[in-house]
């Protein structure tokens, strides 16, 4: 069983900004996993919804800003008196790095909201790093687009109705999913096709431990200290 830290040590510092991803990684946390949108000047940002209304209190869709408009808008921090903002992913990428074992990448893009954002996504890993990058998304569309672009990389079919099928067809490594949409027979079905599966967002080590009994091969946690050492 491996654990991701989704968005970061998210229950001590701001979600995907690269404080709760620098916490995650002194936490002991090596696999990971961000959520990375496409600004109106073609920077990648590091925020999970596709506007700031919820983590900044304004009703601003990332598509229409620029890398320096992320500064306008403070994120909401319970955690410090630090201000916090949406990061890029190239500030974000360097806290990872070190001793980096996985980085699952989700491409939010449902409808193709951002055109072009898979060949930006590929430009702005290093080459040497792509080996160690699983790409998610929920739009499947995207998933193949991207499987066209880059036949060599890891890609995880990020879904809410398994089908064994779609995820052969663009040659995933693995399925991606919530927890409570999990069964022991998707397991079995997505090992006898070579295919990992990986559960979100699984904060409780009892239901963690059933899991990987009935077949998972890694979760999504947000504190990834109830998993490692």
């Amino acid at each position: 069983m491996i654990y991701f830290s989704h968005r970061g040590a998210n229950t001590l510092r701001v979600q995907n900004t690269a404080a709760a991803f620098a916490l995650a990684h002194a936490q002991g946390a090596r696999y990971f996993e961000l959520d990375v949108h496409l600004l109106k000047d073609g920077a990648l940002a590091v925020h999970h919804d596709y506007s700031l209304l919820s983590t900044a209190g304004a009703d601003v869709k990332l598509k229409d800003l620029t890398a320096a408009d992320l500064r306008k808008y403070p994120l909401k921090n319970p955690f410090t008196q630090e201000p916090a903002y949406v990061p890029l992913f190239v500030q974000v990428l360097p806290v990872l790095v070190p001793e980096l074992e996985l980085l699952n990448i989700e491409l939010k893009n449902d409808g193709n909201i951002y055109p072009g954002l898979e060949e930006t996504v590929l430009r702005a890993v290093p080459e040497k790093l792509l080996p160690k990058i699983l790409f998610s998304s929920f739009d499947y569309p995207t998933l193949q687009r991207l499987r066209t672009l880059a036949p060599q990389v890891r890609i995880g079919q990020l879904t809410r109705a398994f089908n064994v099928q779609e995820a052969l067809n663009i040659h995933a490594q693995s399925v991606h999913l919530n927890y409570i949409r999990f069964t022991p027979q998707i397991a079995q079905e997505c090992h006898a096709n070579g295919l990992n599966v990986y559960c979100y967002t699984v904060n409780d080590c009892a239901l963690a431990r059933r899991l990987e009994r009935e077949g998972v091969d890694g979760i999504f946690t947000d504190d990834v200290t109830q998993f490692t050492p």
